[in-house]
């Protein structure tokens, strides 16, 4: 144990799904990351701790290892626009900070208290994925901590630099269960320098697909394309564009005359990029090709609550638990025949045993060489993620 490790023993608030780990470390150096993970046990990562829902619950934790002292921005090349930050490093605090040189790093994931690290792991974005992609898409560098104590890096300081994307790409999304991501290099943006927002009232979800092949097929191009549609509440279209103030007015314009008809406004709505739902309902992530969004939402059962990126074929969904969950294995098998998936982000406590990922597919094999080559013995966020790995 390194002397700036701190830590704890696990309390009822720092369960995971249910399973309480037998101590809680909050390293604050590399070296910290290095010596846990040489000490043996079953270890789950978690930075701000706000979407540990979002995987299955680990068969086993020993140690839940908090990132938040990982929390210092190494190095921010403005010129190059790009910037290196540890893992714990808040991602609303990297924004202030890049912010005073008009810059920002293109996520908009919703949950406050998100970190670099849990919104790589989480493979976590907003609406203006349409426009910037996601993490994925922006990281250009990671370091890691493997199961053994191994340190490994790959990308670059240059966005130019493509070797070891490969690496960063395998940590995204992978719910902390190949090692411990430690510091991430990412590409920024220019800050926009103005907005208009086009909101088109729909008489119901269904009239959102057609508008928005509309807006796909254009030479428009949004920062954001989003459906909102609350449960019993009216739909609406929100059409964001972000650039020079002479574009966004134009190009606003333009999408009124293409969708025939909507308000323009310098505003974002109410609820404009949250995730629906609250503490009782079950609350999905759904993927699918694009243009299948009609069908998609015609599958949901009746009273759900959602909003969707109507363009790029993510959508999020709150069902009342109870029959939310009797209705899920239809709603899987209604989208299925278009790329859809359907993961359980959030669900009540009496739904534990839930199916997390859904049918995994033939990637499973796959998936499985890379967990035996990372994690051999199991040890890092053991059966988090799809088929029990």
């Amino acid at each position: 144990m390194t002397a700036t490790l701190q830590s704890r023993s696990g309390t009822a608030a720092d369960a995971v799904g249910g399973v309480l780990p037998a101590a809680v470390v909050r390293p604050v150096t590399v070296p910290d990351v290095v010596a846990v993970l040489r000490g043996g046990g079953t270890v789950v990562p978690a930075g701000g701790r706000t979407k540990l829902s979002w995987a299955a619950p680990p068969s086993s934790c020993d140690v839940l290892l908090d990132t938040t002292g990982l929390d210092r921005v190494l190095d921010h090349t403005a010129g190059d626009l790009v910037v290196i930050a540890e893992a714990g490093v808040r991602l609303a605090d990297l924004q202030a900070q890049l912010a005073g040189s008009g810059q920002w790093l293109a996520l908009d994931p919703p949950e406050p208290g998100a970190t670099l690290g849990g919104v790589l792991s989480a493979n976590a974005s907003g609406p203006r994925r349409l426009r910037y992609g996601t993490a994925r898409d922006l990281l250009i560098g990671v370091t890691v901590v493997l199961a053994d104590g191994t340190v490994a890096a790959s990308g670059g300081k240059v966005v130019k630099n493509v070797a070891g994307y490969d690496l960063g790409k395998l940590y995204t999304g992978a719910h902390g269960t190949l090692g411990v991501v430690v510091s991430t290099t990412w590409r920024l943006h220019p800050l926009p320098a103005a907005r208009r927002v086009v909101v088109v009232d729909l008489a119901d979800t269904a009239a959102a697909g057609p508008l928005a092949l509309r807006l796909a097929r254009s030479t428009l191009t949004p920062t954001a394309v989003e459906l909102l549609a609350g449960s019993g509440e009216p739909a609406r279209l929100v059409v964001v564009f972000e650039s020079i103030p002479e574009s966004v007015r134009a190009q606003a314009r333009s999408a009124v005359e293409l969708l025939d008809g909507g308000a323009e406004q310098d505003e974002l709505p109410e609820g404009f990029g949250r995730r629906p739902g609250g503490a009782d309902d079950l609350v999905l992530r759904l993927a699918f090709a694009p243009a299948a969004l009609p069908a998609v939402l015609a599958a949901l059962p009746a009273g759900a609550a959602v909003t969707a990126s109507a363009c790029t074929g993510v959508a999020y969904a709150a069902l009342p638990a109870g029959s939310g969950a009797a209705a899920l294995p239809g709603l899987r098998a209604a989208i299925a025949p278009y790329d859809g998936t359907a993961a359980v982000l959030a669900a009540p406590a009496d739904l534990a045993d839930l199916d997390q990922w859904g049918p995994v597919g033939d990637a499973l094999p796959l998936m499985t060489q890379v967990k035996d080559r990372f994690d051999p013995a199991r040890r890092m966020s053991p059966g988090r993620f799809v088929g029990g790995l």
